[in-house]
């Protein structure tokens, strides 16, 4: 049975919220840390992949536990309700640091609530990711889904990386406001999202499969793996844009005014401007990569997608640093626009590669392929701050409380290469994989990887 638009959208519209929190991790936790709690970059960096690393141990046991659950909402929805709940509360209390507090003792507060509000993403993302496989069987119907999905998550995008970041105001008490007033879009979007998509397709048996067979039935499908794998390493060469970025905007980016987006990047803030330009770019691809999906293929018009991704990198390299904000806003459009492949496409290829497993064994553990799938990018997700702090500690970086202070020219410089050379090598060694490993592999057990 086809889905109706309604539960398409309906489906989609968790992912706002959860973007919300992706992007909070990625983009504020190391600024936020070293910018206004006073912890030094290479313990900031420490701490953010520790709680990363501590947050992909929980993957598997909520995969498993998602396909053994009994209930009259099916396997899935009690713990997306109650995840949550416990997702918004703890990214509230990470920001709620107490004022006036040692660098140790703001480092063990952010920490503990920064673990809770991991387990409740986790809680959230494993049996969502889940549903995917068991909603449709079809791979276009797939591809439109997954269009709503990262529409509604660059719209998560712009809450987490520029709304938050302007109701902040600059301050260590605007962050505790900000994350109050961002919390209920959290539990909104995804309680929304549960109920548009109630009476869709699901599996509502429990899974019988012991979790040493599910682990070996996912690593048994080697196209999938491959492509886990592939999508890890993409990851990482985002996530490491993205933890620089906040730093980016303080220190390569300083507009001297008479551009025509100066005045809107003074109102809002340069961070919310270029934010904004990229959620906007990323909106209008995805009809885009949808067509081109279609049309060639999911693994080409990924690497077409990268390769424009490259080129947008290569053309940032040489804008920065700038004094000209509008400059930048035009390439963080462009950005938007190429991110877009990267956000979408692996998204609609990975389920139906569950579906090979499912057709071959008859077994449903979605929940346990969407663990392994999650598995990678929490991964490289939680390297990827880590080795921004490093690589900023080992050039000279120097934290503070007051938001900005004077940074030696090679730091500065580390992080220029680090937010833009750095990721375009990443994605040109992706390109190769795919196109050399990935599709012959899929060509064999998919019509048209």
């Amino acid at each position: 049975m086809a889905l109706s638009t309604g539960q398409k959208v309906g489906w989609g519209l968790a992912d706002m919220g959860i973007v919300v929190f992706v992007i909070v991790k990625q983009l504020l936790v190391l600024a936020f840390l070293t910018s206004y709690l006073g912890v030094a970059p290479a313990l900031a960096g420490a701490i953010a992949t520790g709680v990363l690393l501590f947050d992909m141990i929980t993957d598997p046991a909520i995969g498993y536990l998602s396909d053994k659950t009994n209930s009259r909402f099916g396997r899935r929805y009690p713990w997306m309700i109650t995840g949550a709940v416990v997702l918004a509360l703890g990214t509230y209390l990470m920001f709620a640091v107490p004022a006036g507090q040692t660098p140790t003792f703001n480092a063990l507060w952010f920490t503990g609530f920064f673990v809770l509000a991991t387990v409740g993403f986790t809680m959230v993302s494993i049996p969502y990711g889940a549903t995917a496989g068991e909603m449709t069987q079809d791979a276009k119907e797939r591809s439109a889904m997954v269009a709503w999905r990262m529409g509604f998550a660059s719209v998560g995008i712009l809450i987490g990386g520029a709304v938050l970041p302007a109701l902040a105001g600059g301050s260590l008490e605007g962050h505790a406001t900000a994350a109050l007033v961002v919390a209920p879009v959290i539990i909104g979007a995804v309680w929304l999202s549960v109920f548009f998509t109630r009476k869709a397709p699901r599996i509502a048996a429990p899974s019988s499969v012991s979790p040493t067979r599910m682990v070996g039935l996912v690593l048994k499908n080697k196209a999938f793996v491959t492509l886990a794998l592939l999508y890890g390493v993409m990851t990482f060469s985002v996530a490491l844009i993205t933890a620089g970025l906040a730093f980016a905007v303080r220190y390569l980016i300083e507009d001297q005014g008479g551009t025509p987006l100066s005045g809107l990047a003074g109102a809002l803030g340069a961070l919310s401007l270029l934010l904004g330009m990229f959620v906007f770019g990323s909106i209008l691809s995805q009809i885009v990569w949808v067509m081109l999906s279609n049309r060639v293929g999911k693994t080409f018009a990924l690497c077409v997608g990268l390769v424009a991704y490259i080129g947008l990198l290569l053309a940032l390299y040489q804008a920065l640093p700038s004094t000209n904000v509008t400059t930048v806003a035009v390439l963080f459009l462009i950005a938007g626009f190429t991110n877009g492949s990267y956000q979408q496409i692996p998204w609609a290829m990975y389920p139906d590669l569950m579906d090979v497993t499912r057709n071959e064994t008859g077994e449903a553990i979605e929940g346990a392929f969407s663990a392994i799938w999650l598995f990678g990018q929490k991964l490289a997700n939680a390297l990827a701050p880590g080795a921004m702090g490093l690589i900023l500690a080992l050039w000279g970086w120097q934290s503070t409380t007051e938001g900005r202070v004077e940074q030696v020219p090679q730091a500065v410089d580390a992080l220029h290469y680090s937010m833009t050379l750095v990721p375009a090598a990443i994605f040109v060694v992706s390109i190769f994989a795919l196109l050399v490993i990935y599709r012959p592999m899929a060509s064999r057990v998919i019509a048209r990887p």
